[in-house]
């Protein structure tokens, strides 16, 4: 298995099995023919018939990111391989695309706030396991990045599945053998969630390199669910650096680097699960920004988001901090992939020596 092996491992797909949607396969029951057909069936057929004719028509009034011909997709995943679904600030909008609708954005940000403390993992569980470490952990969510990467899945479905395997370990004990098979479970629950086309069981087997069977799979997903008790809608720190970065107009390269610092959190529970999304996110923007711009907090997102610098700083130093010791982690799933020109090379970038924080941490 992966932490059995404790090293980096090689991403296998089976060509032209990706991307099948579970709706053809759950779009398929068997019936009746035409026996039993009445005025409830005339009346379906004719709702299904009006739906197909206008979905096109309101669809060209959905909100649809600008793109320029040398914008560069700079999100972490995509839903496909079109730069369409990419914005030219540098983010992914498919994911959050309730964000578009500006007169709820402040009604949006004071229910995640809310949302985000009832739907936390616990901080410090790693100390109640028994046989796994934050190592085991950190090999484990880098592997996720290269599957999320593998398959092209959004920036949101890597952040959820680290908040399932998160709270999932917060309440159970679990053996290092099993703990790949629990993240698999995870990106898997997280897929189904959030993607249009989620990879399908056979494909998480295969990733694995065939280490769990699928019925184990399907039976891990199945207590995962339980015992987050399906709650599945969680804020993360990539919801509220979107609208971050919605709401205070920003440079691409900014943008992505704010991507960039915030991914890197995910690799260590233990320094920054003492910490909620939205504080993790408004760090991460800060930093990009006075890397980028040599400026902070703007003031619009101080009255926006109710975090004073001061608040924002301890974080903020934590984020340096890893910042500066990215490239000399052994995981290095999140810096590869950002070190792509897709990413603008992003990850190449110094990190500044040093922040200006004097009083605040």
């Amino acid at each position: 298995s992966l932490l059995n092996k404790a090293t980096h491992t090689h991403i296998h797909t089976r060509s032209g099995s990706v991307g099948r949607s579970l709706l053809a396969h759950e779009g398929r029951c068997e019936g009746n023919g035409d026996r039993g057909r009445g005025p409830s069936y005339i009346h379906n057929l004719w709702l299904t018939i009006i739906c197909c004719t206008l979905t096109p028509f309101f669809n060209r009034f959905k909100y649809k990111p600008q793109l320029t011909n040398d914008s560069i997709p700079a999100s972490p995943m995509l839903v496909d391989s079109s730069v369409n679904s990419q914005s030219h600030h540098g983010y992914s909008t498919d994911s959050v695309d309730y964000l578009a609708a500006e007169e709820y954005t402040e009604d949006i940000y004071r229910y995640l706030r809310e949302a985000e403390v009832k739907l936390r993992p616990r901080f410090g569980y790693m100390r109640k396991q028994p046989d796994i470490t934050t190592g085991m952990r950190s090999i484990l969510v880098d592997w996720l990045v290269e599957v999320s990467e593998e398959y092209s899945l959004q920036t949101e479905t890597l952040y959820l599945a680290v908040n399932y395997l998160d709270r999932f370990l917060s309440c159970m004990s679990v053996l290092r053998g099993k703990l790949q098979l629990v993240g698999t479970a995870a990106m898997l629950i997280a897929s189904k969630y959030e993607e249009i086309y989620p990879p399908e069981i056979d494909e998480f087997i295969y990733v694995t390199d065939d280490t769990y069977t699928k019925k184990q799979l399907l039976r891990m997903e199945h207590l995962l669910l339980k015992v987050l008790t399906f709650d599945m809608a969680v804020p993360t720190i990539n919801q509220f650096l979107v609208q971050f970065l919605k709401e205070e107009e920003t440079r691409e390269n900014m943008s992505t680097l704010a991507m960039y610092v915030a991914e890197l959190s995910l690799l260590e529970a233990d320094l920054y699960l003492k910490y909620t999304p939205s504080i993790i996110a408004a760090a991460a923007y800060c930093l990009a920004n006075y890397t980028v711009n040599q400026t902070f907090w703007p003031d619009s997102l101080v009255v926006f988001t109710g975090y004073s610098l001061a608040e924002i700083g301890p974080c903020l130093n934590d984020l340096h901090k890893t910042f500066l010791q990215a490239k000399f982690q052994p995981q290095q799933a999140i810096r590869e992939k950002y070190k792509g020109s897709k990413y603008m090379n992003i990850s190449l970038i110094e990190p500044p020596a040093t922040l200006p924080l004097h009083g605040l941490v």
